[in-house]
């Protein structure tokens, strides 16, 4: 009795310590989540705030780009908090789950490489970029980027329906993951072909676009100084499209690591991921894009202090009133 009061015990000490690190994690993921969907979504108002905003293609862009990784961060933490809780659920309500979150994560590497291009358009051509670059173009450009985002989730979801024989209804028995939703072998292998071309394509054209505005910048014919700035936002699209690419890394890497590490270790090792290469990489767009554009920035600023103001207004308001 006294041995397996102690077992008991031990079980019940090991048990809390795993829930309290939950639950640490989840603090340490949640409150800047928090945080910088509140800046993104003060963002992307200060985007649709001004005509200059909406009718100037590199903002129209931009804009495209802070909705898909503002949702992405949304999506990816209502999934961790989902995996925390070890919530089950139908084939199904994952699957409807897992929809806008792959659409989504597809659209922000192409929308980089559209950027791209059009800082490259600006650069090299600055007396054709009005007639080239115009907002129906900008918007039809965006267009075709969804188009190929739903696409990608259009032909996963067929190929779910004709060649995984489970129902729908059918009760998960394992977490909601895009692993364990898609796990058949032909999804891994769609998934990194996709993946691989989306890598090339979007990489080449960030990569000419970089070498093209350093070429301009070394011609007399072209102000140095935004040759330069130009220069910089495209390795910033490089990098970020570096970062954006490695979420899609994410699932291969836990895939590998299941059943070779033990559970504490896989939980702590998918926290990680999920911090450094899941919402990191979402959270930067509003500080590099932002912060750097001095259109931006002021109004920006002005913005998330009108915001906070209104906030800490309404908390003094509200203890007064009790």
């Amino acid at each position: 009795m006294p041995n397996d009061f102690r077992l008991q015990q031990n079980s019940s000490t090991s048990n809390g310590s795993t829930e309290n690190k939950a639950g640490v994690n989840v603090v340490v993921s949640f409150i800047p989540c928090v945080i910088f969907l509140y800046i993104n979504c003060v963002m992307l108002y200060t985007l649709r705030s001004k005509p200059v905003f909406r009718e100037t293609s590199r903002y129209l862009l931009l804009y495209n780009l802070l909705l898909a990784e503002t949702l992405q961060m949304a999506l990816a933490q209502m999934m961790f908090l989902i995996a925390v809780g070890m919530v089950l659920m139908t084939r199904l309500v994952c699957l409807l789950v897992f929809i806008p979150t792959i659409i989504t994560t597809v659209i922000s590497p192409f929308n980089l490489a559209l950027m791209s291009l059009e800082t490259y358009v600006a650069v090299c051509f600055p007396l054709k970029h009005a007639s080239i670059v115009t907002v129906p173009t900008t918007y039809g450009a965006i267009a075709v980027v969804w188009a190929i985002s739903l696409a990608n989730m259009l032909v996963k979801v067929i190929m779910l329906k004709f060649l995984d024989a489970r129902p729908f209804g059918q009760f998960m028995s394992m977490l909601c993951t895009e692993t364990n939703i898609f796990q058949l072998k032909i999804f891994s292998e769609f998934e990194s072909g996709f993946v691989c071309a989306q890598f090339v394509s979007v990489g080449l054209i960030i990569i000419l676009s970089y070498v093209g505005v350093m070429v301009a910048a070394k011609a007399a014919t072209i102000d140095k100084v935004s040759a330069n700035k130009a220069s910089k936002t495209v390795l910033l699209h490089m990098i970020q499209m570096g970062l954006s690419l490695s979420s899609t890394f994410v699932n291969m890497i836990l895939t590998g690591l299941h059943g070779k590490v033990d559970v504490i270790t896989f939980r702590h090792l998918r926290f990680s991921l999920f911090v450094c290469l899941i919402n990191l990489p979402r959270c930067l767009s509003c500080l590099i894009y932002g912060l750097r554009d001095k259109m931006i920035r002021p109004i920006l600023i002005r913005h998330l202090r009108l915001g906070i103001n209104f906030k800490m207004y309404n908390f003094h308001t509200h203890d007064v009133n009790r």
